[in-house]
């Protein structure tokens, strides 16, 4: 049976709050009156008020409570409701191990007659996140009569950019959720046609990268397929800095901010990559798998290391002569390398080049060792200096292996045609018939 939400008492609040088209023809005076109320915080009465409503509005959201969610939201704005039923759909629709809302009284600030407030949101998906993920929001309350009060807002871009907050997808529009074996797929309208392309690859990836990687990975994953670039581009401390200039980019999924504690790594496609539109799409999954497998493992190892690995991981189920390198890799080596590349060549015009010379310093050191030299580089570099990790492994620096793998990267694709052998000459039968043997005695 629905739950329906019971008028909240707030003291001094017990007018409706005019509709926007209301407020737009107030006089000058009362507009003027409502600016000067800004700023002074609401009294506590306001404050366990709000709390209960938050309380309710989560409790809505767990039972997919249609009715009693929406009688929590603001009527006046067609738009704002439209929105907000769209987020309950979406929340629906994820696989929520926990879901929860808090208010945060002391955040509280008068706005007029409405009431802007720090909501901490609580979710965590079952079977992907290692532990609850923890973000602060913020909501616009306004009142509805009789003591009550409605979210009116959700959104306050200026405050999610001071605090560095970046909406999830199911925030940001319709999505279609797909899960698969291990997989949870989030799609929107413009990529939901590929759902089942992009969760079959992914699980196929999954599969190819635990096979290879030395490390128990039995985790799912999450991956987000998305036509609108919004959240893509919202992404921060990516490599070359400009997030649509990679086909794909995991991420860390804190679980609370400030903290080190990763409740998650995902990752997510650029749209241009959807359809095989720019690259190898089984190719492309399986390095971001590697990435998501390895998780804090990399932290603190160069970028060379972390993308080369991810590089060499992703072409192992292919045969060799379907590897395939860029034409700048090939231009670099030719031109003799002399160093590894660095973070900032792994975004921009020179990536192409970073991930082929990262990925054949991966192949030459499995190839001239063992594939086991690369985890236990990965497992070394966090504690010392790149170079003295090699040279205690490997007896070499950073530019001698860059110099070498260079040269192997040639050798495989680039052979320096060999001379063709000259012909031995055969004997020719002489025109002259030679005299007869004279006889010994």
């Amino acid at each position: 049976m629905p739950v329906a939400l019971f008028p909240l008492l707030l003291a001094g609040c017990s007018d409706d709050e005019p509709s926007p088209e209301e407020h737009d023809k107030a006089p000058k005076v009362q507009k003027q009156k409502a600016r000067q109320q800004k700023g002074p915080r609401p009294q506590p009465d306001v404050a366990r008020a709000l709390a209960e409503l938050i309380d309710e509005r989560a409790a809505a959201i767990r039972s997919t409570d249609r009715e009693a969610f929406l009688a929590g939201v603001a009527p006046g704005d067609a738009a704002f409701v439209a929105d907000q039923t769209t987020y309950l759909d979406n929340l629906d629709q994820l696989p929520l191990g926990r879901f929860d809302l808090s208010l945060e009284p002391a955040s509280m600030t008068r706005s007029g007659r409405a009431v802007w407030a720090t909501v901490t949101v609580t979710t965590e998906l079952e079977g992907y996140d290692a532990r609850p993920v923890v973000t602060p929001d913020r909501y616009r309350f306004t009142p509805r009569g009789k003591g009550r009060y409605v979210v009116a807002s959700v959104t306050d871009q200026a405050w999610e950019a001071q605090n560095d907050v970046d909406p999830p997808p199911w925030e940001l529009g319709p999505i279609t959720v797909l899960t698969g074996d291990g997989v949870l797929g989030i799609f929107d309208a413009g990529s939901a046609g590929l759902a089942g392309a992009v969760v079959s690859e992914v699980q196929d990836g999954a599969s190819a990268v635990a096979a290879e990687i030395p490390y128990e990975w039995t985790d799912g994953v999450v991956v987000y397929a998305l036509d609108d670039p919004a959240f893509l581009s919202s992404l921060d401390e990516v490599p070359g800095a400009d997030p649509l200039n990679l086909d794909a980019v995991s991420f860390e999924v804190m679980a609370k901010p400030g903290t080190h504690a990763v409740a998650s790594t995902r990752f997510v496609l650029n749209p241009d990559v959807l359809g095989g539109r720019r690259t190898s799409l089984g190719r492309l999954i399986r390095h971001e798998l590697t990435h998501v497998a390895l998780g804090s493992r990399a932290d603190g190892v160069p970028t060379w290391l972390s993308e080369g690995l991810a590089e060499y991981v992703s072409v192992r189920p292919m045969a060799p002569e379907d590897r395939a390198i860029s034409g700048a890799a090939l231009t670099a080596a030719e031109d003799g390398l002399t160093t590894l590349p660095a973070d900032k060549d792994f975004g921009g015009p020179g990536s192409e080049a970073g991930y082929g010379i990262a990925w054949w310093a991966c192949e030459y050191l499995a190839e001239s060792y063992t594939e086991s030299v690369l985890w236990t580089l990965l497992e070394a570099m966090p504690e010392e200096r790149p170079d003295k990790v090699l040279e205690d492994l490997v007896g070499m620096d950073e530019r001698q292996l860059a110099r070498k793998a260079g040269n192997l990267m040639l050798d495989t694709y680039r052979p320096e045609p060999k001379p063709e052998p000259k012909p031995k000459p055969e004997p020719k039968p002489d025109p002259k018939p030679s005299k007869s043997p004279k006889k010994s005695g």
